[in-house]
């Protein structure tokens, strides 16, 4: 008896309740980046690099090869100097060396 009379009772609120619509559907954006934001996805010229080890704390930069895939600097941070290695392609440093004093 009980289960007859809930059946009713939904049957009867799901004709009297209102139909809702779905939601409109919002489009989304992604944006991917190929790089970093250092260079927005473009290549880093020799300069870019420097600045780059600049702003990373590094002083008395000098350039040894920028050529290649590759832009290798000898450069001071602290008490020590190092050879660090930044892409050419997006301005990551790869390698990073300390060097005899």
């Amino acid at each position: 008896m009980r289960r007859l009379l809930f059946a009713c009772l939904g049957l009867v609120l799901s004709f009297a309740l209102p139909v809702t619509s779905p939601a409109p559907a919002h489009a989304v954006t992604i944006n991917i980046n190929i790089g970093t934001s250092l260079n927005n996805g473009r290549a880093i010229t020799c300069r870019d690099g420097e600045r780059i080890l600049r702003n990373r704390g590094f002083r008395d930069i000098r350039r040894v090869d920028c050529r290649g895939r590759f832009y290798i600097y000898h450069a001071r941070r602290g008490a020590g100097r190092s050879e660090i290695a930044v892409s050419s392609h997006n301005g990551r440093v790869v390698d990073f060396r300390r060097l005899r004093r």
